[in-house]
Order: structure tokens, then C-alpha cells, then sequence
């Protein structure tokens, strides 16, 4: 009887073992990267921040339009009506060169140019209060970019940003807060809950969940591109005015004061003038602020920033007449406050409202709860539990805003 030939057992591979600090100095900046990328991905995507500034930019610029227009009813004729010196014709021949346009040299009739008018003032009062703002906001677009492109050569700073913000909004959910659509929501809301959510098919929830997505992400990016452009007009302001002799001087607020062209009230120039020191101080602040405003978004710093420069916007629309520009610099402002200034701020006005005798008091469930679906009021659907702070509870400031938005 043979005997089997037994292969023989190959020894283990040997691998030297690296060490422990070499090992995580290797991995430490991919799990760095990779955590900073999720991280910014789920800012980008999971919810649409800084509602409630988009909701002041919309109803900011919806009204300071709606002023302008009002404003200038008399003169609408010699500034873009058919009256103009600056003929469509000439206008065409502009836009060949530019690439700009206008519905409002698609006819030089005037019946045609009032009614370009009335659309346009009706359009900025229906996108201040949010009236069906998705479509409204890029009429609203069209109408700043074709007025802006009719009398091109009479804008200024103020009409700049507008036009900016304008096309920017167009990206933004600025209709989820403070609008007619948001309170249409709210009552959609409460009569879904009275009646069973019928089913939904796999594919169809995708859809919605993708379209969610993505309307959160242009939402998020579109906010973000309005918080870049007021930095960099700022940055670019401060820059230009650091090379210029007479802002190094701290002399060139007392030649602005004493320029005949921006002097609403000449004896109050000249009463601010005599103060020298303070119009020197002044100066260098001015460049100070709009330097360092990119540089102090991220922390506590800017509030005292942003009220600095509201007294500098507010000087400048009373001692230089320019109330437009300095009304759209104001509301850009307003873009980098939190959404907790706002809903203290509404809560505030309410409470006051109270005590003055404008607004009922809430009922005793709690502010707005007549307005929240039953299943935030109470706890969580089905378990007897209370709901948790922050989430739609009787100490939620955001608890009215949670039944028109789910997400």
C-alpha cells in the first residue's frame, strides 16, 4: 500500500507592520477632507438656509422698486416713455453694441408704453408680498433688466444692485416666508391633515425627494452668490478708495459734501462740514468697514459691522440724496443675519401688537396653533410622547413656518 505525497503548507507572507503614527499621519488629512466634504454637502443639500433673509431681500427690493416706480410716475414719459430723448431707436442701436434688451421698445406707442407701466408696478407689489413668487420673481427680472436697459445712462450704484439682485432672487426660495404663499401653504396644510394622505408610488416619491434636492441646492448656491457679490462690492469699494489720495487724507468726505450736484439740503452739508476731525474720522472708518466686511462675517464682530454701516448708508441717503442706493445696500445687508434675528424680531412685534391692542392674543394652545397641523401640537403621532424641543413644541419659535414647510 502506497503512501499519499502530502503538498507542503507554504509559509505566511511576512509584511513588515507599519507604525501606528505612520499610519494615521497617512489617513488623518483623508478623513479631514472627506469629513469637510460631507459636511459641506449636507449644508448644501439637506435644508435651504437663511429663509427668512431671502424673504427680506424679496420684500426689500419688491418695495424699494415699487417706491421708485411710484416716484417717478410724473417723469415716466421723459425717462422711458415715448417722450424720451434717448429715442428706442437710439436705444436699438445700443443694445446691438451691448447685448442688452428691452419689452419696452418692442413699441413706441404709448398706450403700449402705459401698459409696461402698470405690469411693472403691479408686478413689484405682487413680489414684495409673495403672491405665486416662483413665476413672479422672474417677471419681476424682467421688468428691473428692461427698464434698467431703456435708460441705461441714467442708473446709478443703487440701480446696479437691484438689477443683481433681481436676477439673483429668481434662484432663491424667497417665497417660503412672510408671503401670501407661505400663508396658503399653512391652510393647505391644516386641511390635508382632515382628510387621509392617499399613497404614493416608489418612483413618484423619488421625483419629489430629487426635485426637493434640487430646489434646496439652487436655493442654497443662489444665496451664497448673493453673499459673494455684496463682498465683493464692498472689498472693491474699500480697495479703490485705500489708493485714492484724498481717502488716505481723510479730506474726501468734505468734497463730497460740498459737491452742488449731491447736496439734498446744502445747510446741513455745510453744518456737517464744520466738523472736521469728526469728517476725518469718519473717512478712514468708512474704508475700515468696507475692508474688514469680508473678513468678519464668520463671527460676532459683524453686528457691530452691520450697524455701523447702517449709519453709513442712512448718512448717505440724507446728506447725499440717495436714498435708493443706500435702501438697496441696507436690504443687501440684511442678507447675513441669522434667521433667529428674524423670528425674534417677529415674535417682538407680535408681543407689542398685543399690548397695543393691533392683534388678538394667540389661543390658549399656544402662539399659532391654530395654525399648526394636530400632530405637532401634541407630541409625536402615535406614541403619547411629548414633541421635542425645537421641533414644532409649545417653545418653538419656528413652530407656525413647520406646517408650510415639512422639510
Amino acid at each position: 500500500m502506497g503512501t499519499d505525497q502530502v503538498p507542503p503548507i507554504p509559509s505566511p507572507a511576512v509584511t513588515p507592520e507599519r507604525p501606528t503614527g505612520q499610519k494615521e499621519t497617512a489617513t488623518g488629512p483623508v478623513r479631514w477632507l472627506s469629513g469637510r466634504a460631507g459636511a459641506f454637502w449636507a449644508l448644501v443639500t439637506d435644508r435651504p438656509v437663511s429663509l427668512y433673509a431671502a424673504a427680506v431681500l424679496r420684500i426689500g427690493y419688491g418695495a424699494l422698486y415699487l417706491v421708485f416706480l411710484l416716484r417717478e410716475f410724473p417723469h415716466r414719459d421723459e425717462i422711458w416713455g415715448p417722450g424720451s430723448p434717448w429715442t428706442p431707436e437710439l436705444a436699438e442701436q445700443l443694445f446691438d453694441q451691448s447685448g442688452w434688451n428691452s419689452i419696452l421698445t418692442l413699441s413706441g406707442g404709448r398706450t403700449y408704453f402705459e401698459l409696461c407701466y402698470v405690469t411693472a408696478l403691479l408686478t413689484s407689489a405682487l413680489f414684495m408680498l409673495g403672491w405665486r413668487t416662483r413665476a413672479v420673481s422672474i417677471l419681476f427680472a424682467l421688468v428691473v433688466v428692461s427698464f434698467h436697459a431703456r435708460a441705461i445712462f441714467m442708473t446709478d450704484g443703487g440701480d446696479n444692485l437691484i438689477l443683481l439682485m433681481a436676477v439673483y432672487l429668481v434662484f432663491t426660495a424667497c417665497g417660503r416666508r412672510w408671503s401670501l404663499d407661505a400663508r396658503r401653504r399653512r391652510r393647505a396644510a391644516v386641511r390635508s391633515d382632515q382628510r387621509p394622505t392617499p399613497g404614493r408610488s416608489y418612483w413618484l416619491q423619488q421625483l419629489i425627494d430629487t426635485r426637493s434636492t434640487l430646489t434646496t441646492v439652487i436655493h442654497n448656491c443662489g444665496l451664497f452668490v448673493i453673499a459673494a457679490q455684496v463682498c465683493l462690492l464692498y472689498g472693491a469699494a474699500g480697495l479703490y478708495k485705500v489708493q485714492g489720495p484724498s481717502w488716505g487724507g481723510g479730506t474726501a468726505l468734505h468734497y463730497v459734501l460740498n459737491l452742488e450736484l449731491f447736496q439734498p439740503w446744502p445747510a446741513l452739508s455745510h453744518l456737517v462740514d464744520q466738523y472736521a476731525t469728526l469728517i476725518a474720522i469718519a473717512s478712514y472708518v468708512t474704508v475700515l468697514l468696507q475692508v474688514a466686511f469680508p473678513f468678519v462675517l464668520f463671527g460676532r464682530l459683524k453686528y457691530p459691522v452691520l450697524g455701523m454701516l447702517l449709519g453709513m448708508h442712512i448718512g448717505i441717503a440724507v446728506l447725499m440724496g440717495l436714498p435708493l442706493f443706500s435702501g438697496a445696500m441696507i436690504v443687501a445687508d440684511a442678507a447675513f443675519l441669522p434667521d433667529r434675528f428674524y423670528v425674534f424680531l417677529a415674535r417682538s412685534g407680535r408681543q407689542v401688537a398685543v399690548r397695543m391692542g393691533l392683534r388678538r392674543p394667540a389661543p390658549p394652545g399656544g402662539a399659532g396653533a391654530a395654525s399648526v397641523p394636530p400632530q405637532l401640537r401634541g407630541g409625536l403621532p402615535g406614541t403619547g410622547q411629548p414633541t421635542a424641543p425645537g421641533r414644532g413644541g409649545p417653545d418653538d419659535p419656528c413652530r407656525d413656518q413647520l406646517a408650510s414647510d415639512p422639510r
